[in-house]
């Protein structure tokens, strides 16, 4: 544990040291609060608060797909990487080091979202509800983390933005991250309990309001996850196969 700590710690503050990496993982997240929730329903308590959870299941994403999916292709990149995998602690501390930082981040992320909504909008928790919704981000974390992982360690850098991207939208949009529940466009709520994005913000939900959980979203988003994870398992097992074949 305290290799992976030494190894998060060190992730930590190579990030830290350019500013706009951290502050350009939470602008998003937070200028989309400032652009569409605080306007539209920043007077609705109950609409505010879902609003909210949605932003952070955003930020969760955002934070995710690229803290994980470019930064470990821009990690393969250099020459630290596959020696650091030939150490006699191998390379389980450092993989469980990136997940830590990526964690970190993430809820750095999370903050201003959070703020903006106890601040600007009628959106209101109690202590026990935010303690659930803590549990039910970091659960609802895992499939977009493995994604970002298997993106990270099956493409080089320039791929790995481009397909972050490309997944990122359609997943929030198709998710229904960007609309109140019940209230998305047709083909969406169709859509929507079948991708990874719905289960995850349906959990937020449900933590911070009196919103019930569809089973449909649950199962799919075990399904998604067990998916991710499985394919960024390969991901790393090929890339390690071919660095050192």
């Amino acid at each position: 544990m305290s290799l992976a700590l030494t190894h998060a710690r060190f992730r930590i503050l190579e990030t830290i040291r350019i500013p706009v990496a951290v502050v350009g993982g939470a602008f998003f997240p937070a200028a989309s609060m400032l652009f569409f929730v605080v306007p539209f329903a920043g007077d609705d308590a109950v609409g505010a608060t879902y609003a909210t959870a949605s932003m952070v299941m955003f930020a969760v994403m955002t934070s995710s797909l690229f803290t994980y999916g470019v930064g470990v292709a821009e990690d393969r990149a250099q020459p630290w990487d596959p020696f650091s995998r030939t150490l006699p602690a191998g390379p389980a501390a450092a993989f469980a080091g990136r997940v830590l930082s990526g964690l970190t981040f993430m809820f750095i992320s999370l903050i201003p979202v959070v703020i903006i909504g106890a601040a600007l909008t009628a959106a209101s928790a109690s202590p026990g509800q935010l303690l659930l919704a803590l549990g039910a981000v970091v659960l609802s974390a895992l499939p977009f983390t493995f994604m970002g992982l298997a993106i990270g360690y099956a493409l080089p850098t320039k791929a790995a933005l481009a397909v972050a991207q490309i997944i990122f939208f359609p997943l929030a949009f198709g998710g229904g991250l960007l609309s109140a529940p019940g209230d998305a466009p047709g083909f969406v709520e169709t859509i929507a309990p079948y991708l990874p994005t719905r289960g995850a913000v349906e959990l937020v939900w449900a933590a911070v309001g009196d919103f019930r959980v569809s089973t449909t979203s649950m199962v799919a988003l075990a399904v998604w996850t067990v998916a991710a994870a499985a394919l960024a398992a390969w991901a790393y097992r090929r890339d390690e196969g071919v660095r050192f074949s």
